[in-house]
């Protein structure tokens, strides 16, 4: 089954707005949603919408609270989340960094007592299509092992690097340190389908592809093995730190994934001198990438954030693939 962009962003809308959002903030919310799933993020689109809601109706969040500002000096400022809707949290507070960038060359917004961003790569693209180079990480529940450990104290903490290109199809990194994001683990589950590559342990520490085994036992494994155990600290720290918010061990005591920290980092490619340079480097490198030869006959190597655009354009022509469950669910509201 699919749903056009603008049913589904509308959906969004009027559920949120039911839930006791203004317009504004409804609208801000619906459609970063909406955009997760047209570019192919389902697990962080509709399949995550109904939780949301769910949190809403328990009081974890707070639906017209706002981010604000705590504190600054130059570049750089704090900022309080109010424990609001963490996507328009995330998107305001990018959107400063860039400012801040305009008149520095660089800006960062550590933000703390937000909520979940839903797709990170949302705040690093939208910082790319205002022309600069969007960083941003946050934290997590503790829902993986440190390298070595059994039991879950550590999270799978994304972090995103996105590269503005002059035709608007930008260069991005987004990813978390596990081998896959419990969304996608999810969604597999839900799917029926096997992980091309294993992701984690099951309950008996065999290292397996089963997603259902996977989603049983929470022991993701991280990427690079120690390496991701390590850049999960590290982003926790940078977050927590410079925001004066919560670890990932502050955020399991709470016990449900919300009052998070986060970090936004914007830099101006124009203050650095030729404002073209980055892009021309950056196509350069994306030709040179993509004339690999590739490893099977007829296979295509694609550069990060590729295969969400080529998903977008074909979601915007045919409609966006919905699972039924949740599509009844949300229409339901």
């Amino acid at each position: 089954m699919r749903v056009r962009f603008e049913v589904l962003q509308g959906e969004f809308e009027r559920v949120l707005i039911k839930k006791g959002l203004t317009a504004e903030l409804a609208r801000v919310n619906a459609t970063l949603f909406a955009q997760n799933s047209l570019d192919g993020i389902y697990s962080h689109g509709l399949n995550r919408f109904p939780r949301v809601m769910d949190y809403i109706d328990k009081g974890y969040i707070q639906v017209n609270a706002v981010a604000e500002r705590d504190d600054g000096f130059g570049a750089l400022e704090r900022w309080n989340g109010n424990m609001g809707m963490g996507p328009s949290n995330a998107r305001r507070c990018m959107g400063r960094a860039v400012e801040l960038a305009g008149q520095y060359g660089i800006g960062c917004v550590a933000l703390h007592h937000t909520n979940h961003w839903m797709r990170g790569g949302a705040y690093g693209l939208h910082a790319a299509d205002l022309g600069c180079v969007g960083i941003c990480m946050t934290n997590t529940s503790p829902n993986m092992p440190a390298w070595g450990g059994l039991d879950n104290r550590i999270g799978n903490n994304p972090f995103i690097v996105a590269i503005p290109r002059a035709d608007g199809l930008h260069f991005m990194l987004d990813m978390a340190v596990s081998q896959y994001a419990y969304g996608t683990v999810e969604k597999a589950m839900r799917d029926g389908k096997m992980l091309p590559v294993p992701g984690g342990y099951d309950k008996d520490g065999n290292i397996t592809s089963d997603p259902k085994l996977l989603w049983e036992s929470r022991r993701v494994l991280p990427v690079g093995f120690w390496k991701g155990s390590c850049m999960s600290m590290v982003f926790d720290l940078l977050a927590a730190g410079l925001s004066n918010g919560n670890t990932v061990q502050d955020i399991g005591k709470i016990g449900t994934e919300i009052a998070c920290s986060q970090l936004f980092i914007a830099i101006s490619p124009a203050k650095c001198g030729d404002p073209g340079f980055m892009r021309q480097i950056t196509d350069s490198t994306i030709e040179h990438i993509k004339a690999s030869t590739p490893e099977s006959e007829g296979g295509n190597i694609y550069y990060p954030n590729e295969i969400s655009y080529i998903t977008r354009a074909d979601n915007l022509e045919n409609g966006i693939p919905v699972d039924e469950e949740f599509w009844a669910m949300v229409q339901a509201m």
